[in-house]
Formats: C-alpha cells, structure tokens, sequence
C-alpha cells in the first residue's frame, strides 16, 4: 500500500512513463516507415510522420490526464510543474518530488525503448531515440538561437492552456482535451525545430540512451521549457486572474488541478 502523500508522485511517475513511451516510442518505432507497393519493389512511405507523432504526444497526455488528474493534477512535466507552483496551484514543498518522479518516469520509457529498439535486427540507438536538438542536431538544421526562442515561447503558451483549462471558471470535463490538442499542435509546430521539448523529463527520458550529442545540449532543454514555464505561470494569473497568486494555498480541487 503506497503512503498517502506519495500517491501524486507515483501519478506523476507512471504518467511521464506513458507520455514518453508512447509520444517517443511512435517517433522511434512507427514515424518512418516503409514497404514494397509494387512488383517492381517500389518503395513506399507508411510511416506516421510529424502529424502521428504530434497526436500520439496529444493522445498520451488526454488518456493519462483523465486517468491520473485526480490524484496528482496529471502535470508529467517540471515546466508544468514549476509554472504550477508559480501560479499558486502546487505548493513549492512539492515541486521536488514532482520533478525526482517525472524525470525518473521518463527515464524508465526511455529504458524501455532502447531496450524494444534492440528486437529490430540492424537498429542502432545512436541518433535514433527522438531526442532533442539544435544546429547539426536540429531536424531542420535550425539554430541554438531559434530553438531557444521557440522552446520558451510554445512552453509559455502552454501552461497558459492548462492553467486556463483547468480553471475552475472553465467548461468541466474538457480540459485534458485543450490540453492534449495544445500540445499536438505545439508538435505540429516544432518537431522540425527542435523535435519538441517543451518538457525537461522529456527530454532527458532519451538523451544519454541518444547520445550523438543529445546529452552535450540537454541544458537548452531545461533551460527554455522551464524558463517559458515560469513566464505562463506569473501571465495567466496576472491578467486572467485578477493578479491573484495563490500562495500558500492548499492543492486545488481536482477540477482545477493543472493537467500536462
């Protein structure tokens, strides 16, 4: 039987897990792909692409949000988390264990992945494990500049939506919803940028497994998520709120728990 209080970091813990395996298991596994389309042994395109890797992001936070928020508020994410206790939604005494949890989640998927990739006769981990990236390490080959500037931009409008969302002004029931499709579009956007961060655990969950640099630029993804974190965080009470930080407050009810 697991204490109490500890409920919210194994919420936390399984969530990442899920959110990693599934958006960075589609990217490794399923986003290219191809077969034969003709007697000629003509090669065609089968895979998800951008587009199925982007919704299998969105899908895992929608599925886990309404399993989970209840109990931990469903934030799988230390942007979320810290833009969370910024805004008075999770108490500060918190926030460490959220992120020891995420990050722990995250970096189990990425075990899992590696270890799955290793079925396939011929596949290599090195550069193959969705990791992040800037310059050389890029998709689209977009600079550290461009990478930092999207990173933060697209984390603060995030946690813009999941604190809107989970409002308790907002329509009940929807919110994992806004959220979910919030972070497939954030994919849509940037998956040629940077291969989206938005999200340190994330990030981390596959880096040293990467390697190919990967773990040389994890600090950019830390930095920005938690800086663009940080800036939705003080916004949306500020000029949604009325200026009313919730400071010192307890954990909110389930409605009005953040959820990522």
């Amino acid at each position: 039987m697991i204490p109490a209080p500890f409920t919210k970091y194994v919420a936390e813990f399984f969530g990442t897990f899920w959110l990693v395996l599934g958006g960075c298991g589609t990217a490794v596994f399923a986003a290219k792909q191809v077969a034969e389309g003709d007697d000629k042994g003509t090669l065609v395109q089968i895979g998800v692409g951008y587009l199925g890797v982007a919704l299998a992001f969105g899908l895992t936070v929608v599925t886990m949000a309404y399993a989970l928020a209840h109990i931990s508020g469903a934030h799988f994410n230390p942007a979320i988390s810290l833009g969370a206790a910024v805004s008075g939604r999770l108490e500060w005494k918190d926030l460490p264990g959220y992120w020891i949890a995420q990050v722990a989640g995250g970096l189990l998927a990425g075990l899992a992945i590696w270890g799955i990739g290793q079925g396939k006769p011929g596949w290599h981990r090195t550069g193959n494990m969705a990791a992040n990236g800037y310059g050389e390490h890029s998709p689209s080959h977009y600079t550290l500049a461009a990478v930092l500037i999207t990173e933060i931009l697209l984390t603060a409008f995030f946690l813009i939506v999941v604190l809107g969302a989970t409002d308790g002004r907002s329509p009940k029931g929807f919110g994992p919803l806004a959220i979910g499709l919030s972070l497939t579009l954030i994919h849509l956007i940037s998956i040629p940028i940077s291969n989206t961060s938005v999200n340190p655990a994330r990030s981390t969950a596959v880096a040293f497994f990467n390697g190919d640099g990967a773990p040389a630029q994890l600090w950019a993804f830390w930095v920005a998520p938690l800086v663009g974190g940080l800036i939705g965080g003080l916004i949306y009470p500020l000029f949604f709120e009325g200026g009313k930080f919730k400071y010192g407050s307890s954990s909110p009810e389930p409605e009005e728990a953040p959820v990522a």
